[in-house]
């Protein structure tokens, strides 16, 4: 989740099932910036997992108490300044966290079919638009919910700290799902494959989902993926219009360790069209530190070369700093 961003810095914040709050201060890989000479304090101990704590370096553990499992939660950040913590969780919950007193300022319950885990929720990015606005009046925030059958719109009113929630319409073909990835854009969200362990079947999903949040209609694509696929992340660049799907399993239940890259293109806001990149395929073999004693390796699905020497580039740095290791690490115990 993203807490505060300059521009070459992000600071991100990771809440984990067994009670741990983490936080990162994030420069990209591909970014100069990595030249720390003569920058910034905030560039200290920068791209490391550290203890979230309060104005008083005092630890702070978002969790309401040691038998809340947090696995498979999702969160947003919204607010009259971005400072509150939006999670929903096991089994159907919803909390307010004031990033600025360090303490839950909200508890509710939310009205769904299927327990709360590994499902869809973000902010409705139409919010951005009247922003000034909210500053002034503090109008409600709107944020969706999806999970397997469940659709859920939850209004919050900062000034009066209430929920209200509305069904939404969830399409057939991806009411048994969830494990999906998505991203959230313009008024659209985008659903990435999914997973159905809990109808019996444990089917794989390769069918990609668009919701129109105006409309409130469903869209399917189904020759998009090039396999089926879930528990994988998605990301939006919004400068060149590329989707990223990292990672995931496939319909064996392997791990994955894939980048595929989806171009987005945008006519006008009822036209959707995506393609899948033509694609290289480049196998890295990652040797890892002692705790593995094994070779994994690393697909890499990029649509031009010189792109992919620039990858490698950055992937040996990765390696000298044994950053690789742990991301590997943190992906094969998932």
């Amino acid at each position: 989740t993203v807490i505060k961003s300059l521009y070459y810095l992000l600071d991100l914040l990771i809440i984990g099932k067994k009670r741990h709050t983490l936080v990162m201060k994030y420069i990209s890989v591909w970014s100069n910036i990595l030249d720390t000479t003569n920058k910034p304090n905030e560039l200290s101990n920068y791209n490391e997992w550290v203890p979230f704590t309060d104005n008083h370096n005092q630890p702070i553990i978002i969790g309401r108490n040691e038998n809340y499992n947090y696995e498979g939660l999702r969160a947003v950040i919204g607010g009259i300044n971005n400072h509150l913590l939006f999670i929903t969780y096991l089994p159907k919950d919803i909390s307010v966290f004031d990033l600025n007193k360090f303490q839950f300022i909200k508890h509710d319950n939310l009205p769904s079919y299927n327990s709360i885990q590994f499902h869809c929720f973000v902010l409705n990015s139409e919010n951005g638009q009247v922003q000034e606005t909210m500053k002034t009046n503090k109008q409600n925030y709107q944020m969706l919910l999806f999970k397997e059958r469940t659709g859920l719109s939850i209004e919050y009113n900062e000034d009066s700290n209430t929920f209200q929630f509305h069904k939404l319409p969830v399409c057939d073909s991806i009411a048994p799902f969830s494990y999906y990835a998505y991203v959230n854009f313009y008024d659209t969200i985008l659903f990435f494959g999914g997973w159905n362990s809990r109808y019996g079947t444990n089917a794989v999903s390769k069918l990609v989902h668009k919701y129109s949040i105006r409309e409130n209609k469903w869209m399917t694509f189904e020759n998009i993926l090039p396999s089926p696929l879930y528990s994988c992340v998605a990301i939006l660049n919004k400068e060149d219009s590329y989707i990223h799907i990292i990672g995931g399993r496939d319909d064996k239940y392997a791990s994955l360790l894939n980048h595929i890259k989806i171009k987005i293109r945008v006519f006008d806001p009822s036209v959707l069209v995506m393609i899948l990149d033509t694609y290289k395929v480049y196998k890295i073999c990652v040797k890892l530190p002692f705790y593995f004693n094994i070779e994994v390796p690393f697909f890499v699905f990029e649509h031009s070369l010189k792109i992919t020497k620039k990858l490698n580039s950055c992937f040996q740095s990765f390696v000298e700093k044994s950053s690789i290791s742990s991301i590997l690490h943190h992906q094969k115990r998932s």
